[in-house]
């Protein structure tokens, strides 16, 4: 979209303040950002759900910087009018400040990405309130966070009682103070997502979090089904099949290959008349000046 104007930080607080919702999905590489863009996507995440759905990994733990960094340069060349987040990767925010801005400027300055994503709450709010002090636009992520899925004991619900309630509520207030400038609330209770929004000022945007978030995030594989098999999730609406139709191409073109269909007449280019004789002639007085 060529008129497309990208977000900022400040507009999106506007967008909550009026109460009109942002989209997101998730994007890795140049086609999808760039259809993603003319769709009038509001913000693209390059999440390291990559490892799941584009590496084939079994988690997001293996996704490194050099991964992040290399998709998300990838997908700001396919949006260049689209506000870009790139998340951050399995610890590389857990440790000193120094190594933690070392990972963000390789994601700024090498991938070119607008804003960064970490997981976690509380113990992250320092962290974070660094990370903005330097110049850095961040965006939270608490309820499910993947990469911590081992500790927290799998895919698991959050906010389903009165005590995770009041922690995610903590969470999201402790990453409003350090300067984040939204939060993304996963597989969270709608109940508790909605008392979240309402109580902060920055937008969230939900995933599995329902109705009340100021936004919504989905994986782009989910969308559209771009999976073998499509394994279906509660919290997600698909709205294409495109793993269907790959597969049926790809089956379609190996059929006409075998029986010879492809490539037909209307795909073939045709030489000026006399070159295949003149081809075979001079092979032919090779042949006989070599005898």
């Amino acid at each position: 979209m060529a008129n497309k104007q990208a977000l900022n930080i400040v507009k999106m607080k506007k967008y909550k303040q009026d109460g009109v919702p942002l989209s997101m999905i998730t994007a890795y590489d140049y086609p999808t950002a760039l259809l993603a863009e003319e769709a009038g996507i509001d913000l693209i995440l390059v999440g390291d759900s990559l490892g799941n759905v584009v590496l084939g990994y079994d988690s997001t733990l293996p996704v490194t910087i050099d991964d992040m960094v290399y998709h998300t340069r990838s997908v700001v060349r396919g949006a260049g009018n689209t506000f870009i987040v790139a998340d951050m990767p399995f610890m590389t925010y857990h440790g000193s400040v120094d190594e933690t801005l070392k990972g963000v400027r390789r994601l700024m300055q090498e991938g070119h990405a607008h804003a960064v994503k970490m997981e976690g709450g509380v113990e992250i709010a320092d962290t974070v309130k660094a990370v903005v002090q330097a110049g850095v636009p961040v965006l939270g992520h608490i309820g499910l966070t993947p990469q911590s899925v081992n500790q927290i004991g799998g895919y698991r619900i959050q906010g389903k009682d009165a005590a995770d309630a009041r922690r995610l509520m903590d969470e999201a207030k402790a990453l409003e103070a350090a300067g984040a400038f939204g939060i993304v609330l996963e597989l969270v209770t709608e109940e508790v997502a909605r008392a979240i929004s309402e109580e902060l000022s920055i937008p969230t945007i939900g995933i599995g979090a329902g109705r009340g978030c100021d936004g919504q995030v989905l994986v782009f594989h989910d969308v559209v089904q771009y999976a073998s098999p499509y394994m279906p999730k509660r919290f997600v609406k698909t709205y294409g099949d495109v793993g269907t139709l790959i597969r049926s191409s790809i089956e379609a073109y190996v059929k006409e290959v075998k029986d010879r269909s492809f490539p037909a007449q209307e795909h073939v280019f045709t030489a000026a008349d006399g070159v295949v004789e003149q081809l075979y002639g001079h092979r032919k007085e090779k042949v006989e000046s070599n005898s």
